[in-house]
């Protein structure tokens, strides 16, 4: 189940709980089925756009406070869950532990970089910085084709990544590391 599916589960519950509905009642509210609401809400269906849609209009909710990650409990995200965002065969892949969304100004990534694979990164814009945690061993990030940092197994970095940047694998094993994004803060 992907993060959107699963905050949907997870908010879905609680709204109607919240209003002490059974979901007979969200059925009739919403004109979706019982036996679809109980998928969604135990993780076993993906909502489609249309279902969703149906579920905020018969609840008068708003979309985002459906798909936002839940803020009023704790939430478990399992990597085994997630799916790469980004993958290159043979170099790279990255997972999307904590999106962006509007409601605070971070965003967490795992990556995991082959013996002597590369992950281009684009710029991220103005006043982002970037915080790595070195999990398991070295990296090599060129910022801009001229500044290279090392760093090696539990080493921790941070930059402005307004400019296109490269993490290179040096070590003879998987580099695994922990990315932590900022927005829109001068330093922090």
């Amino acid at each position: 189940m992907d993060f959107v599916s699963r905050n949907i589960s997870i908010n879905l519950k609680r709204i109607r709980q919240a209003r002490r509905l059974t979901l007979d009642e969200v059925a009739e509210q919403t004109g979706v089925s019982k036996s679809m609401l109980g998928q969604i809400e135990r993780g076993d269906s993906n909502p489609t756009i249309a279902t969703v849609a149906k579920i905020v209009s018969g609840l008068r909710v708003s979309f985002n406070t459906l798909i936002e990650t839940p803020r009023f409990e704790p939430f478990l995200v399992k990597k085994r869950d997630l799916s790469p965002i980004k993958t290159l065969e043979g170099q790279y892949s990255v997972i999307n532990y904590f999106p962006f969304e509007e409601n605070r100004n971070f965003e967490i990534y795992g990556m995991e970089i082959l013996p002597e694979g590369c992950y281009h990164s684009g710029a991220h814009g103005e006043n982002t910085y970037e915080y790595v945690v070195v999990h398991e061993g070295t990296l090599k990030l060129v910022i801009d084709s001229t500044e290279i940092i090392t760093a090696n197994e539990g080493d921790a970095l941070r930059f402005l990544c307004d400019k296109p940047h490269d993490y290179i694998n040096i070590s003879d094993r998987t580099l695994i590391l922990t990315s932590f994004f900022t927005f829109g803060t001068k330093y922090f």
